[in-house]
């Protein structure tokens, strides 16, 4: 009888099949289901879901997660592992992860490991379980988390045991009695997915938490304006700069979304004293941003990170001023090559939410989107298992970090501060030339010869003689430049 049933069922499905090419074969576009190949190949399927949603709703589209378009070459980057000009790591010497955040500071932060837990509220973003999920998945690991553009929400402060938090355009964590209780202080003047522009919540979508927590009366939405409140000129922004780090000791430092001004921006930031600077990159992730600020405003995290680096080097302020890298960092190899471009340390949201889900997306689909399980307004909140989730992030980054040390160990480095450009090679001519980065495709002492329009204002690699006389004893470990 099944067996009957089996074959009826595929001759069904065959014969609607065959039918259904053959009419798309004879028939003209005009007429056939073809004309929706075309055109989403030419308008692009992300593209045309968004135009029914606009002409649905008749608002920006909130898109989560940030763009899908990919803006920083990564792939472009490869490391160089070492062999006889420098030996690799001998594999029982241990590889040093920590770091630390605004070294002049009165009350510097230090992370056991260079991966830090990014900027995304409660309430504006998560849900109260999924802050806290981060907040302990941090303290396990040794690195800190983010409050985001919210007011301190008091579970996650206990959780947590290294608190940055965000001195935000909504005013809700502006306050002393809770700013003086963060381990670090970030002005957050903007973010990779959406700019400078300003946001609201709606009351309705407000619940008693996030009321308590931001400090809102009943009905009242939660703005975040596009300016931080009283500050109004670049001396304002310097006198609070000062006021912050005279009032805490702790690090205090500027969020920024990158930018084309960006050095004009980190000038001003230099003059207020910063601790330390995040720059954002345009692929920088949110709950939910309009589609034309995610895909075509901001500047890609790749070329932030490196623009912000020399800059900091021409100012000599890179040992006072840290650099957090933001944006779009989703793998260990990514955010390991920001690092040798020179960021201090990194910043994940989307991949520290990814993890943190894990396994328990199986509880929301297929009818729900895994994010359900932990955006404020997801309609499967509670199904989220803290613990569980924890722990999936807590093993995620000691993945990562795990990664970066092998990394580490082929480059013949000893800690993953160590890493530099030099470290790198460039698959590309122009995001050499960008970066900084010795072009991978021909011999260092070629460049110049090859491509001299790129590389005519670079110094010149020094190599020794080919057939160098050996050195008495044993051979010295040398730097490759």
């Amino acid at each position: 009888m099944l067996r009957l049933i089996e074959n009826w069922i595929r001759s069904a499905v065959n014969e609607t099949v065959d039918k259904a090419i053959t009419r798309m074969v004879r028939d003209q576009y005009p007429e056939s289901l073809a004309e929706t190949v075309a055109a989403t190949r030419k308008v692009g399927g992300v593209n045309v879901l968004e135009i029914a949603m606009r002409a649905a709703q008749g608002a920006p589209v909130a898109r989560p997660l940030g763009s899908p378009l990919h803006f920083s070459p990564w792939e472009k980057l490869l490391f160089n592992p070492v062999h006889l000009c420098r030996f690799p790591t001998p594999e029982n010497v241990p590889i040093a992860t920590a770091v630390t955040i605004g070294r002049r500071a009165r009350r510097p932060l230090t992370v056991a490991i260079p991966v830090m837990i990014a900027g995304m509220s409660f309430g504006g973003a998560l849900s109260k379980r999924a802050k806290i999920a981060l907040a302990r998945a941090a303290t396990a690991v040794g690195t800190a988390t983010n409050t985001g553009e919210a007011g301190l929400l008091e579970e996650e402060r206990v959780a947590a045991r290294l608190l940055i938090g965000q001195f935000n355009r909504g005013g809700w964590l502006n306050d002393p009695e809770k700013y003086r209780r963060l381990d670090a202080i970030e002005i957050q003047l903007g973010q990779g997915a959406q700019g400078s522009t300003a946001q609201r919540t709606r009351a309705r979508n407000i619940g008693p938490d996030y009321r308590e927590a931001f400090g809102l009366a009943e009905g009242q939405d939660a703005v975040i304006h596009s300016r931080l409140p009283g500050v109004d000129s670049p001396e304002a922004f310097v006198q609070l700069v000062r006021r912050l780090r005279a009032e805490t000791g702790v690090p205090v430092g500027v969020k920024l979304a990158a930018t084309h001004h960006l050095e004009r921006e980190l000038a001003v930031a230099l003059e207020a004293g910063v601790d330390f600077v995040t720059v954002d990159g345009a692929e920088g992730g949110t709950h939910g941003g309009a589609p034309t600020l995610q895909d075509d405003v901001g500047l890609p995290t790749l070329y932030a990170v490196a623009r912000a680096r020399d800059y900091l080097a021409r100012q000599m302020a890179t040992g006072d001023v840290s650099l957090i890298a933001a944006g779009g960092l989703i793998t260990p190899g990514q955010m390991l090559k920001a690092m040798a471009l020179g960021a201090d340390a990194v910043y994940i949201g989307t991949a520290a939410v990814m993890a943190m889900i894990g396994d328990q997306a199986v509880e929301a689909v297929p009818f729900e989107p895994p994010t359900s399980l932990v955006v404020y307004t997801g309609k499967m909140t509670d199904k989220l298992d803290v613990d569980r989730a924890a722990r999936n992030l807590q093993r995620f980054l000691n993945a990562c970090v795990t990664e970066m040390e092998q990394v580490a160990v082929t480059l013949g480095r000893t800690a993953l501060s160590d890493i530099s450009r030099s470290d790198l090679c460039a698959l590309d001519p122009v995001v050499a030339r960008a970066t900084g980065v010795q072009l991978g495709l021909v011999a260092p002492e070629e460049q110049h010869r090859l491509f001299p329009e790129l590389f005519a204002d670079l110094p010149r690699p020094h190599l020794p003689p080919l057939h160098e006389p050996p050195a008495e004893g044993p051979v010295p470990l040398q730097p490759v430049h």
